[in-house]
């Protein structure tokens, strides 16, 4: 089967949250250094390296896209992929309500992305690899959830479908 790319668009909640991450997490160091506030290893450590260590390490779990090859789902990382065997898929629906109330159990709650270990009530414990949540789509594995956010939720779904074989 041909491969088949969708993106990872942006929501309001992601953008903000990135921008205002931003804000705070470049805006230390630069006012560190501007207001000589870095004058021993300590304070250096904590308000530039420390800063900037959190946003470059969130910056490389950015979620670029999403490519369904045969019966894999990758997920398009800054510098990697994560692959997703599908071939023991059990279901897939997409449902803008998905990640509604969850609580962020391991992970990334907004800068660059939502991934990681979540948990609410419709869904228990998933992992998320998301950009924009409305766009959530489902996929219920034996073993774990998994929930993505691809910018055509119902064209991934169909496409899915079809690759595994699920009605």
């Amino acid at each position: 089967m041909q491969e088949m790319q969708f993106k990872a668009p942006w929501g309001p909640w992601l953008t903000g949250l990135t921008l205002f991450s931003t804000l705070i997490l470049v805006g230390i160091p630069i006012f560190s250094f501007l207001n000589h506030l870095t004058d021993t290893r300590w304070t250096t450590f904590v308000l530039v390296i420390l800063p900037l260590g959190i946003y470059v390490g969130a910056l490389l779990f950015l979620i670029r896209g999403y490519i369904l090859r045969d019966h894999s789902l990758l997920v398009k990382r800054l510098l990697w992929n994560n692959h997703i065997d599908l071939s023991a898929l059990r279901s897939i629906e997409a449902n803008p309500a998905a990640m509604s109330k969850s609580i962020r159990t391991f992970g990334n709650g907004g800068l660059f992305s939502f991934s990681g270990r979540f948990r609410n009530k419709l869904l228990g414990p998933y992992r998320a690899f998301a950009t924009k949540p409305k766009n959530a789509v489902i996929l219920k594995f034996n073993d774990r959830v998994i929930v993505v956010s691809p910018d055509q939720p119902q064209r991934f779904v169909e496409e899915v479908k079809t690759r595994t074989g699920l009605n």
